[in-house]
């Protein structure tokens, strides 16, 4: 799942704009913010190991900072997949332009659109099905073209006589910081957005069959699908073909092998990045629809987006996320030049506030610990506290910089906007249970009592609920 949202749109498509941005100090820019999205992964997966429930995140902001904080956490986490889901389709279009440059691209958008609902309509196996076949597909493309891309390095297959393929080639215009410091926090944008929906992860803690060893299982190769599928690929490509030359017209993977003249390999490559929008567009349907229906059964959402279909879909969230990617269809008719930049710079907003609701939930969970004098987690932060909040001092620096480009300051107003909308819909709308923090049990063995389990964390609290009724 992790794989399906965040390996797809931001690595095939927006890395043309991060690099343009940076140039080869992008690579600087994917390692920095995967250091601290691995940070973020690792607090939320002590928290998913010690509490297994599959409304994640949001049970823990809930828990540990108030109900109101787990609401807004979950629905800003449905917000980001469905603004990501745009920008997935957006691309979508851009990549089927390749093929087809006279057809429209909203045309192209509809058509994805409707075929990604009516799979999201089927049982979830079929879901699950496509998903792992897309996911497959997409890692194998890139692993192949590190491959394929070396061997040109070393051969300089389908290079000019005078070019000079590997460092001289990355470093040839400019240096490393070719657009100086300010062209490497410019790339933020773009590269904090390529790592959404990694927090996935988190979503199935409830449903793995052994959460304490699968969990930290994936979390723990975060580092190295980070190197392999963003740092190693990126760097291949800035070495057989000029960075500076990237034009965004359409992925940059497409574009260099074909200003190769490897035509096939271009080809191929397009097929593939379309499989990988129609994954990612799948993964952020399946998860912001699985976000809204535990919203829904917590009071927080509502009660229609609890009711599943015969095939036990909730039909009615992949109807509202449908509805999102229509007027999504409706923007590219209207904004076509521009509107990848714009939807991205949203939903890294959406994105980073859902990673500092989830270092804020940490924090305020390992002080409870503290203050209890509970067992330590299984699975805790590295060089905790210094770690995590250093990561939560870089989330704020990248909401601070989204306001400051003026090229992504309109992500900070929408999310503020959002922000204030969400509250007026908590006081006005949210009854009950909706405003009940989570009650949940910790599975932390005691070695002090031998047992394997401890009641819920929140029995001094009077008036909790449990996580998911």
């Amino acid at each position: 799942m992790a794989l399906g949202s965040a390996i797809g749109t931001g690595l095939f498509y927006g890395s043309a704009s991060a690099i343009q941005s940076a140039g080869p100090a992008v690579l600087l820019a994917y390692m920095i913010g995967g250091a601290a999205v691995f940070l973020v992964m690792r607090a939320l997966g002590e928290m998913a190991v010690r509490h297994p429930v599959s409304g994640s995140f949001g049970d823990y902001a809930s828990r540990y900072l108030g109900p109101f904080a787990g609401f807004i956490t979950g629905w800003t986490f449905a917000f980001e997949m469905a603004v990501v889901a745009i920008a997935d389709v957006t691309a979508f279009g851009i990549y089927m332009g390749f093929w087809f440059p006279d057809v429209p691209r909203w045309i192209w958008i509809l058509a994805v659109v409707l075929l990604i609902a009516a799979l999201n309509l089927m049982r979830v196996k079929v879901f699950g099905e496509t998903e792992f076949w897309l996911s497959i597909l997409k890692v194998s493309a890139i692993i192949a073209m590190i491959v394929g891309g070396a061997a040109i390095i070393v051969f300089g297959f389908g290079l000019d006589d005078g070019a000079n393929p590997g460092v001289d080639t990355l470093l040839g215009s400019g240096g490393f910081f070719a657009n100086g410091f300010w062209g490497l926090l410019a790339s933020f944008s773009i590269v904090m957005f390529a790592f959404g929906g990694i927090e996935t992860i988190g979503i199935t803690a409830g449903e793995a069959e052994n959460p304490k060893k699968a969990i930290p299982a994936a979390v723990n190769t975060v580092p190295f699908r980070i190197l392999l599928f963003y740092v190693c690929t990126l760097a291949v490509l800035m070495m057989i073909f000029p960075w500076q030359d990237i034009d965004g017209s359409t992925s940059p993977f497409v574009q260099i092998f074909d200003s190769l003249g490897i035509t096939a390999a271009a080809h191929i490559l397009n097929a593939v990045v379309i499989t990988a929008a129609l994954s990612a567009i799948n993964a952020d349907i399946f998860g912001a629809g699985r976000m809204m229906y535990g919203l829904a059964r917590q009071g927080q959402a509502p009660a229609s987006f609890a009711k599943v279909s015969r095939n036990g879909v909730p039909w009615m969230t992949v109807a509202t996320m449908a509805g999102v990617l229509l007027a999504g269809v409706v923007l590219n008719a209207l904004l076509p030049e521009s509107l990848f930049t714009i939807i991205a710079s949203i939903a890294t907003f959406a994105t980073v506030w859902v990673w500092l609701m989830i270092l804020l939930s940490h924090i305020a969970m390992k002080r409870d610990i503290a203050r209890r004098n509970l067992p330590a987690s299984e699975f805790g932060v590295p060089f905790w506290p210094v770690a995590s909040y250093a990561a939560l001092a870089f989330m704020v620096f990248i909401v601070v910089l989204l306001g400051v480009m003026p090229g992504t300051r309109v992500a900070l107003i929408v999310g503020a906007v959002w922000i204030a909308l969400l509250f007026a819909a908590y006081r006005l709308w949210v009854r009950g249970d909706g405003r009940v923090r989570a009650d949940l049990a910790d599975e932390t063995p005691d070695p002090r009592t031998g047992s394997d389990a401890h009641p819920s964390v929140t029995a001094a609290s009077p008036g909790s609920r449990t996580a998911g009724s």
